[in-house]
């Protein structure tokens, strides 16, 4: 049974709105020295990244020792934040095409996000049935391209392909040896790609 490896943010949904409201709040509860304010599009600059990644390049004004344990604090503000927002974050079609995609294919996430955040949108979106198994650099402390072999390997993968929406996810699947989906309604505007999807369902038909 062939296999897809999905992203989350930029691919299955769009937090940055929410997520920008709890890092501006992280920042003022915290009194993190940060100058100026946490915006959407600038959140969607940065993720994808690792987060010692997204703390060194948001907190680059900061102290070194200081910028990882203010990204903590603004991920835990995440965490609050995200569960509490009311109506869906997903983009058009995921909610209706990922239990169609799980009758005939096995599906994973892999992302760089922070230990717990999969899990939280798992939860939040009912997916926890269709997903077969996921892993995070909070997790393993590896980047991306490692975590996909880590999950081909893990689940004996033979065939699989993987859907994101930058750059860094193309670079992914490059090291990982696997193919890369270009998800076109993301974030990214990545060099190159096996195929690219313009809606979620577009993956019903795509033939890889």
């Amino acid at each position: 049974m062939k296999a897809i490896i999905f992203d989350v943010d930029g691919t299955l949904w769009d937090t940055t709105h929410v997520v920008a409201k709890a890092w501006n709040q992280a920042i003022k509860d915290c009194h993190i020295p940060y100058r100026g304010t946490i915006t959407s599009d600038r959140l969607k600059q940065e993720f994808g990244k690792t987060m010692s990644a997204i703390a060194a390049s948001v907190f680059c004004e900061l102290p070194l020792e200081q910028q990882f344990p203010a990204m903590e604090d603004c991920v835990r503000y995440e965490g609050i934040f995200i569960p509490k927002h009311e109506g869906s974050l997903l983009y058009e079609g995921v909610k209706e095409t990922i239990p169609q995609l799980a009758k005939d294919r096995r599906l994973f996430i892999v992302s760089n996000c922070q230990g717990g955040y999969i899990e939280l949108f798992m939860r939040k979106n009912g997916f926890e049935p269709y997903i077969t198994d996921f892993e995070s650099f909070g997790n393993t402390g590896r980047p991306k391209g490692e975590n996909i072999r880590l999950i081909i390997e893990r689940n004996d993968l033979r065939e699989a392909f993987y859907v994101g929406d930058t750059q860094g996810d193309y670079e992914a699947c490059q090291l990982a040896g696997v193919p890369f989906v270009f998800a076109s309604y993301g974030f990214g505007q990545p060099k190159g790609y096996a195929a690219k999807i313009d809606r979620f369902s577009d993956l019903l038909t795509l033939s890889l």
